[in-house]
């Protein structure tokens, strides 16, 4: 029998690209243990999106987003953190709760850690990373230090250029954790990282084990935000 947890669906805004993804990528249905609805907006390239910050994405993304909740999603949550740039304005647009980047956890991360402490943010690629975006969630005042993954071959060539679909996976996941080890050692006061791209996000865990800190991320928030919605009575 269907129950009420059964019936709440997060929708996942999506860019449009082809290579694998893999359990722990938001666009993997087998990442979470409740339903979830993609909605690939067309044109939204990993480019235009990161490199380019297009402007001219904002009204195709409000469309999929209405669609998303026409389609009776209980909340809205996207597939690249730099899309944060339309976080108010794609909220505007639709009734359900809508949170377009792991990048909203910045301040509140901050607000658990020592004055002294910074906190890491893991991205596609650091030049990308404006204050415009941090100025979207109010993180602009964050004491941040921040490894990119656009130098790394398999990333780059996968992920941001798209010229193959299949992905090295042992490959990738070296690069990622090299760039967090080096991330770590260079900031000894690191008090936790944030995974902003959510193509990296499958090496959440592996990465918490090489550097030891809260490591949140894309599905951390859609987790919190599914529970949100389904709340149970306790039971003592």
């Amino acid at each position: 029998m269907a129950t009420v947890r059964d019936k709440v669906v997060i929708g996942v805004l999506c860019l449009e690209t082809s290579f694998t993804k893999i359990p722990g990528h938001i666009r993997n249905p087998t990442t979470f243990d409740f339903p979830v609805a993609y909605q690939v907006v067309a044109g939204a390239s990993p480019d235009r999106v990161v490199n380019q910050a297009d402007p001219r994405l904002l009204e195709p993304f409000i469309r999929a987003a209405q669609e998303l909740e026409a389609r009776g999603v209980a909340a809205i949550t996207g597939a690249c953190g730099f899309l944060v740039i339309f976080q108010k304005r794609l909220a505007d647009a639709v009734g359900v709760p809508l949170y377009v980047s792991s990048l909203i956890q910045l301040p509140m991360v901050h607000r658990m850690l020592r004055a002294d402490q910074k906190v890491g943010l893991l991205v596609a690629k650091e030049r990308s990373l404006t204050r415009r975006h941090l100025e979207a969630i109010g993180g602009e005042h964050v004491p941040i230090c921040v490894a990119g993954m656009a130098e790394q071959p398999e990333f780059r060539e996968v992920m941001l250029e798209g010229r193959r679909a299949e992905l090295d996976v042992d490959r990738l996941a070296h690069e990622v954790l090299g760039q967090t080890e080096r991330l770590a050692r260079d900031n000894p006061d690191m008090g936790a990282l944030v995974i902003e791209c959510t193509d990296l996000v499958p090496f959440a865990h592996a990465i918490q084990e090489r550097i030891g800190v809260p490591v949140f991320d894309i599905v951390t928030l859609t987790e919190m935000v599914y529970q949100s919605l389904t709340r149970r009575p306790f039971r003592g």
